[in-house]
């Protein structure tokens, strides 16, 4: 079966340092893939003059800006809608490595039934790697230990009860049957996409680990700008939607099914 080609969206607000990284890493390994670069009406100039320096030699990137700043789940419902394929939000403070959008579609070819695939990440909640649920430092090299995992870990694409959105691929079919993400209720953004995974489950669909690729994670930069945060107010909203999430989460942390799968990695592969 012939895949069309995932198009990668990135929503951007400030965040210069952490953004100006993040592109870098995606003009060396994918300035000839399909890349939307939203711009939500970032107020820091240097912003704009780092995407137009991008402008110039990437033909295959493109460049959208909101009038105003709408917040991330607005920003990422446009980008989701600007392809009817598969659609991979990237938080504009990752580091993409070798090979990891050949893994992720390699995932979508292998698991039926798909809605969303994650990453492994140093810092990504559940997907955290060497240590779950733990901020852990950058690797050194990511690029170096991105193929290590490709060429030393055989991928089980473990089911996981959530994605995590630093780095979420999202199935054209997923988009079709589920719609986007709930802009009413989850704002400038925190837990649209736990939302968004549940109401996937509950219509037969799979949101899983992609447990051999790696992307790295800084964490939260765009949101620190506006003074966002997870607290007991997001958790209150996905609990009215989905009652037993928290419940659903217990239980997947203290099972932790994803630990043998790390284990037989470090084991492995000492670049952590």
């Amino acid at each position: 079966m012939t895949l069309a080609p995932i198009q990668v969206v990135v929503p951007i607000y400030n965040a210069y340092h952490a953004t100006k990284d993040c592109l870098a890493s995606l003009y060396r390994h994918n300035r000839e893939d399909s890349v939307v670069l939203i711009d939500d009406g970032s107020d820091d100039d240097r912003i704009q003059v780092l995407l137009g320096s991008y402008k110039e030699k990437c033909a295959h990137w493109t460049f959208l800006k909101n009038h105003k700043n709408l917040g991330f789940v607005k920003t990422a419902n446009r980008g989701l809608a600007n392809s009817d394929g598969d659609t991979l939000l990237l938080n504009a403070d990752t580091l993409v490595s070798q090979g990891w959008l050949k893994r992720l579609q390699d995932c979508v070819r292998a698991v039926p039934n798909l809605a969303t695939a994650t990453p492994w990440s140093n810092n990504a909640e559940i997907c955290s790697l060497p240590v779950t649920l733990r901020n852990n430092p950058i690797p050194e090299n990511i690029d170096a230990l991105a193929e290590l995992l490709y060429q030393h870990h055989q991928p089980r694409y473990p089911e996981i009860p959530t994605a995590v959105g630093f780095c979420m691929l999202i199935t054209a079919q997923a988009k079709q049957q589920l719609g986007l993400f709930n802009e009413t209720v989850f704002g400038y953004g925190y837990g649209e996409e736990n939302d968004f995974s549940l109401r996937a489950a509950e219509q037969g669909f799979k949101n899983v680990l992609v447990d051999n690729a790696y992307v790295a994670h800084i964490g939260n930069q765009s949101f620190v700008e506006k003074g966002l945060k997870p607290n007991q107010e997001t958790m209150n909203r996905l609990l009215a939607l989905h009652p037993d999430y928290g419940q659903q989460i217990d239980v997947f942390i203290k099972k932790d099914p994803l630990s043998p799968i790390r284990k037989s990695i470090t084991d492995k592969i000492d670049a952590f």
